[in-house]
């Protein structure tokens, strides 16, 4: 009853790849409509956890439901091979490029080596644990990004993105991590709380006079006027080139705190931000000198707060920034173009970023020290220090020089590395970047964002929102597994080779042969000739998420003959790949192709625990798919995923695992209550036609057609939820509470051979049919036992191949319109049957029945149902279980009474109906006429027409 499923199921896998099941699936779909469903790869890296087994599940459910939905639909698997956790993981057993190993020196293709060693163990112990979910794909020619034809094709795909005009290199601010020692993409970033400094830093006027007369205010000759920044990463200072202003946004000049030496001190403030800002300065009166538009302020020069010795002293100009906004701090923004996005944007509009050298623009390494070329602040050397570090040092020199007006610790939202949970900083360094403005890409993609559907809906206004407001997309990394970015670029403009294109697609030709070793041992002059030494190779490799950003380019375009083209139809993966799969895809489709490389994106939340808690090993509160498999089964856990409102967070916990094995046990046990009333049952010579049957079973029948059109719109929609709910109520209240309880007289009590008992089977025969395929995307182990068991279909000798090579049962029909009862009918009647059962639970209870066949019924009614009950009377006790049932005319009734009262009769040990002509035969002391003539070989049982 219980199934034994963590025993069988194994042995059930062990079938499936003897019969290489997935093949022969593809050979039974063969010449139906095509259907994609592309695979977002995993990382190769540790065992799968429940996050991953939700995935997958539900992507198994999906391509399994088109199946049976009539089409072509193939799974091609994945595996994401490249990047900076399998690096690091060999790093830490092998050492790093240039340690010693074995006597010798790890160079850097060994390196690669022993990580692509790495990656293909990894795969197969998550392909392992994916077949062991029941998943049912292409296990033996998955899709890997580390294969050497795929890391050629991404090079094609590359050069077609160069070749419409999107890539460019620059000096630009990208997040950087500094344990990676890498540039990281803006998918690769996560927000944490993190406690940080937060302080106002005063940027005195170099002509207060000046500043001053802006706001049509003449100051003394000793007054200091000021503006302050406010900052939350004093370690950009020594940065600082300007002081941003938004244009539009009204300031004013007030009075300030003293300077150190007494002066009076006039501040420029944004007007909304004034009084708070005072309020920090220990400044409790707002005092207004005058009022100007920042446009205004545009091109004053101040001081900066630490550079303004003889030995280095930095002007700062006041510019217009757009970014500006009067939300908090002061309304004005310290620049550092090499440490931020909008500060690098005005820091280009203003000249700056090419007026300064590059330790000028950046101070930082790429381990977070300060370069040795960094000017000293206030006689502190910063040269050597860690970033992280100097933010104190930074503020000491600004309370000891008098620029520090506020100095707070404040917890906000900090950009972190994903794989490290470590700050990341910006730092402007030199990278290659897709382009957003460039052809127009943004626009582009926008408008393919529109023409895709979204499930859920808000799932368009998400990645429309990321699009509209994301960089240039960084593809370059300063790592070592992965593929190169193979191109070269001019020493002295920095502008790629003319001809990359091409020269990119013939490196592609050889890495397909040999691998990215033959960009990495390619001397450039074979490919450049004599221009060779004109040109620099590039080291850099292209960032991971481009690696599976493209598979639509390297697997679905290249892979027509396993049933894949592109735009696929969908897409499927957790809500976080809104900023990383999901756009990534969509940004190199729209940059290679103009359109969005699927139709249709589906997203699932992530698994917490009962408390709405996310699972962690520190919590305690994880739940393994491996243990669940071990102690349930893999159907077990199938049901639980596909039962869950996937939209959303999706709970689990022991007891819900309980409570979904005790649903599993409803379902399977109405299999096998269909299955074994199956027994001796052949469809060729047995099968009763609807039209034909006793009114019960054509109900039920039609109760199933009913229900198959509801399940077959869910997984049209991809609402698994309901499907499971709706198929739990069919087998608890329709079959299990009610048509499986009344059927078992005809079953257990007729002729083998008698109409009534074939006009059940076949009811059930059909309702089996159709409850394997419904069942099949879900329990897939569960369906595959189930459809072994049915007997063979009309025609065949014996029931053979997989459930997955049929589709949706045609073989249902809804009630005819010349059916003896009708829907309607049977509404009344279960109303009533439930009628009856409300009185006679009293009487169980107190002990005047023991059983609803110990009770006989009265239905007081008026005409109308006197002659709707009329034609049946006779056989409402079947449907009642219950003893004689009689019809009490009471015309002026507009309801139907129902009175019970204990019977009398004796009860046939067979049958246990309560007849009074039990014994009447005397051969048959104990058994009632009925079961006299259903045993006694002469054929003169009764015929069932009703139930």
């Amino acid at each position: 009853m219980r199934g034994d499923l963590p025993r069988r199921e194994p042995e059930t896998l062990a079938r499936w790849q003897q019969e290489d099941l997935y093949a022969r699936i593809r050979e039974q779909a063969r010449g139906r409509p095509s259907w994609v469903f592309h695979d977002g790869p995993p990382y190769a890296n540790g065992a799968i956890h429940l996050g991953h087994a939700v995935n997958k599940v539900l992507k198994d459910a999906v391509v399994k439901s088109r199946l049976l939905a009539g089409f072509d639909a193939p799974f091609v698997p994945g595996w994401d091979c490249h990047g900076l956790p399998i690096e690091l993981v060999v790093e830490k057993k092998f050492g790093k490029v240039g340690s010693m190993l074995d006597g010798g020196v790890l160079d850097a293709a060994q390196f690669r080596a022993r990580c692509r060693e790495y990656a293909e163990a990894q795969i197969d112990l998550q392909r392992a644990d994916f077949k062991r979910l029941g998943v049912v794909a292409d296990w033996d020619n998955p899709y890997r990004t580390m294969d050497l034809a795929y890391e050629a094709d991404m090079l094609r795909a590359l050069a077609t993105i160069i070749e419409r005009g999107h890539l460019a290199r620059g000096v630009k601010p990208v997040h950087w991590c500094f344990d990676c020692g890498s540039a990281l993409a803006e998918a690769e970033i996560e927000y944490q709380d993190k406690q940080s400094p937060a302080i106002d830093v005063a940027y005195p006027a170099r002509q207060p006079g000046s500043l001053a007369a802006a706001f049509g205010v003449a100051v003394p000759d000793d007054a200091e006027v000021a503006v302050p920044i406010w900052t939350t990463t004093p370690w950009t200072l020594p940065a600082s080139l300007a002081v941003s202003v938004g244009p539009d946004l009204e300031y004013v000049l007030v009075e300030g705190p003293r300077t150190r030496d007494g002066r009076r001190r006039l501040l420029v403030l944004a007007e909304a931000l004034a009084t708070q800002a005072l309020q920090r300065y220990g400044v409790e009166d707002l005092v207004v000198h005058g009022s100007a538009q920042g446009v205004a302020l545009e091109g004053q020069r101040l001081q900066h707060p630490f550079y303004d010795t003889y030995d280095y002293d930095r002007e700062i100009p006041i510019l217009l920034g757009d970014h500006v906004s009067a939300e908090d701090g002061t309304g004005a923004v310290h620049t550092a173009p090499g440490h931020g996005q909008d500060d690098f944007v005005v820091g280009q509009r203003y000249g700056l970023v090419d007026a300064v050298t590059a330790g000028e623009l950046n101070p930082v390494d790429g381990r977070g020290v300060y370069l040795p070329s960094t000017p000293a602040a206030g006689g502190v050397a910063l040269a050597g220090m860690h970033i992280w570090k100097a933010n104190d040092a930074i503020v000491e020199v600004l309370r000891g020089n008098g620029s520090l007006l506020a100095h707070a610790v404040i917890t906000h939202a900090y950009p972190h590395c994903w794989r490290h949970r470590t700050p990341v900083a910006f730092r402007a360094t030199p990278q290659w970047f897709i382009a957003m403005e460039q052809a127009q890409l943004r626009r582009d993609a926008l408008a393919a964002v529109r023409d895709v559907r979204w499930i859920p809906e808000w799932g368009e206004a998400r990645i429309a929102g990321m699009v509209e407001g994301r960089p240039d997309w960084c593809i370059s990394r300063q790592r070592t597994w992965g593929v190169p970015i193979a191109l070269f670029y001019d020493r002295q403009s920095g502008e790629p080779h003319p001809d990359t294109p091409a020269l990119m697609r013939q490196v592609a030709d050889m890495v397909a042969r040999e691998g990215v070793e033959a960009w990495h041992a390619l001397d450039p002059a074979t490919l450049l000739g004599a221009d060779a030494p004109r040109y620099e190779k590039v080291t850099d490799i292209l960032d991971v998420w481009f690696d599976s950003g493209v598979t639509h380019a390297c697997v679905l375009a290249r892979r027509p003959q396993d049933g894949l083209h592109k735009p696929a139809d969908l897409y499927l993966e957790g809500s976080d790949q809104h900023r990383g799969w999901f756009q990534s895809s969509l940004l190199t489709g729209v940059a290679m192709d103009g359109v969005a490389p699927y139709k249709q994106c589906l997203t699932h939340g992530f698994t917490v625990d009962a408390q709405g808690r996310k699972m962690s090993k520190s919590l305690g509160n994880g739940i393994e798919p491996q243990d669940i498999i071990k102690t349930l089964g893999a159907d077990i856990l199938r049901l639980w995923i596909l039962s869950t409102d996937y939209r959303n967070e999706m709970s689990l916990s022991q007891e819900i695992l309980k409570r979904t094995a005790d649903a599993y046990r409803r379902i399977r046990n109405t299999a096998r209550f269909l299955l074994g009333n199956l027994n001796g049952f052949d469809p060729s010579r047995h099968l009763v036609a609807p039209a034909d049957m006793v009114a019960l079973d054509q109900w039920i029948v039609h109760r199933a057609h009913g229900l198959q059109q509801r399940i077959a719109a869910a997984y049209e929609r991809y609402d698994f939820a309901e499907i499971v709910q709706a198929l739990s109520n069919f087998c608890s209240v329709d079959l299990g509470a009610l048509y499986l309880d009344v059927t078992k007289d005809r079953l257990y009590t007729m002729p083998e051979d008698s109409a009534g008992r074939r006009s059940a089977q076949s009811a059930m025969y059909m309702v089996a049919e159709a409850m394997v395929r419904w069942i099949a995307p879900i329990l897939g182990f569960t369906a595959d036992e189930m459809w072994r068991y049915l007997p063979p279909a009309p025609g065949q000798a014996q029931r053979g191949g997989n459930v997955l090579f049929s589709t949706w049962y045609d073989g249902l029909q809804p009630l005819a319109d010349d059916a003896p009862l009708s829907a309607e009918d049977f509404e009344r009647l279960l109303a009533l049957r439930d009628d009856v059962a409300k009185v006679l639970e009293p009487m169980r209870a107190n002990g005047e029945i023991g059983a609803a066949l110990d009770a006989e019924i009265a239905l007081r009614c008026g005409v109308a149902d006197q002659n709707r009950l009329a034609p049946i009377v006779d056989e409402l006790r079947f449907l009642l279980i219950s003893g004689d049932v009689e019809v009490v005319a009471d015309d002026a009734a507009t309801d139907i009474a129902v009175l019970a009262t204990p019977t009398t009769k004796p009860k046939c040990v067979r049958c246990w109906q309560r007849r009074a002509d039990v014994g009447s035969d005397p051969e048959h002391p104990e058994i009632c006429a009925r079961c006299v003539g259903n045993i006694d070989g002469a054929g003169v049982g009764e015929t069932r027409r009703w139930f």
